[in-house]
């Protein structure tokens, strides 16, 4: 199970949605070949449809470092910063969960 996950806050350009949504969904590819990698999601905020939410589990902070350290990252990243108004990434911990595991693993 992951216990670090790696979540960011993302706005497209007006009618750029579809295009970010495939850059995403080809770094986020990318990303899930990383060592410690997990599933990666995108999800649309259903009050604010402009608004994205990704979340990638990860098996440890150091996964996360060797993955943004990467020669790729920074590249393979840009692809899809510019598509996107604002961005804001950030690294979290898991620190409870409830329900059925099998979901919070997927």
């Amino acid at each position: 199970m992951a216990d670090v996950y790696t979540t960011g806050w993302w706005k497209p350009f007006p009618g750029q949605e579809d295009a970010f949504v495939e850059a995403w969904t080809e770094f986020a590819n990318w990303a899930s070949e990383q060592p410690g990698a997990g599933v990666a999601r995108l999800t649309r905020d259903l009050r604010d449809p402009e608004h994205f939410v990704s979340l990638m589990g990860w098996e440890s902070i150091e996964a996360v470092r060797g993955w943004k350290g990467s020669s790729e990252f920074k590249e393979r990243m840009s692809r899809v910063q510019k598509h996107v108004d604002k961005f804001s990434p950030t690294e979290l911990e898991l620190v409870a969960s409830a329900g059925a595991p099998e979901v919070i693993r997927q």
